[in-house]
């Protein structure tokens, strides 16, 4: 099947790829943290801005295998997890016994508006086509309570690939989308949120990351 402009399809092979992946990709991820300290800044940062508004739940949306999730929690964070593929949040449960993992997709985000009080996409929306990135940030949104933080990875880059393998040699089938800070800056503000920082890093997680932190306007 090739991949189409139908969203179920991209949705479907996005699935059936990290299913197929999940415990491979668990043993290459890892570590990746350990190895990139300015990463480790970032998501402490973002922890004490979570904290300074009173804590409360924050979701990493695009989990995969829960490490995230996981050293959110270690820098006291009511932190838990959403994805896509069943796959994934299995070794999620596994790895971070007693963490909650939701199955869901960032498309059609179930949770209640303003129920939580920090969001981390990281990396996650790679695989999101520029067209449905809109009503991703829109879901954001919603669900994040107004000034609550925002944390973004993703890679810089103006080139889209179909990615056909991957963590180990298994077989995939997903797009990956690089995007400049300029283009997600634009979409951030037009969604409702006030960007209050942004940066590129050479780390593990990306040969050239992107960074943004946010903020829900009221």
């Amino acid at each position: 099947m090739e991949l189409g402009p139908n969203t179920d399809d991209w949705l479907a092979d996005t699935r059936t790829s990290y299913d197929t992946v999940a415990a491979s990709y668990a043993e290459l991820t890892r570590h990746l943290l350990d190895e990139t300290p300015e990463e480790r800044a970032v998501l402490a940062l973002f922890a004490e801005l979570v904290l300074a508004q009173g804590g409360g739940p924050v979701v990493d949306v695009g989990c995969g295998t829960g490490r995230i999730t996981g050293h959110l929690r270690k820098l006291d964070l009511d932190a838990f997890g959403i994805d896509l593929s069943p796959g994934m949040i299995d070794v999620a449960r596994r790895d971070q016994p007693g963490v909650r993992f939701d199955l869901g997709s960032m498309t059609d985000l179930t949770l209640a508006d303003a129920s939580v009080t920090g969001l981390v996409a990281w990396y996650s929306l790679i695989h999101i086509p520029d067209g449905e990135i809109s009503s991703v940030l829109t879901h954001f949104r919603r669900v994040l309570r107004p000034g609550g933080p925002l944390l973004l990875g993703f890679h810089v880059g103006d080139e889209s690939k179909l990615k056909t393998e991957g963590y180990g040699g298994h077989p995939m089938k997903v797009h990956v989308h690089r995007r400049q800070h300029d283009q997600m800056i634009e979409w951030l503000s037009e969604a409702g949120f006030a960007v209050e920082t942004h940066k590129t890093l050479t780390s593990a997680e990306s040969k050239l990351g992107g960074i943004i932190l946010a903020r829900r306007r009221p």
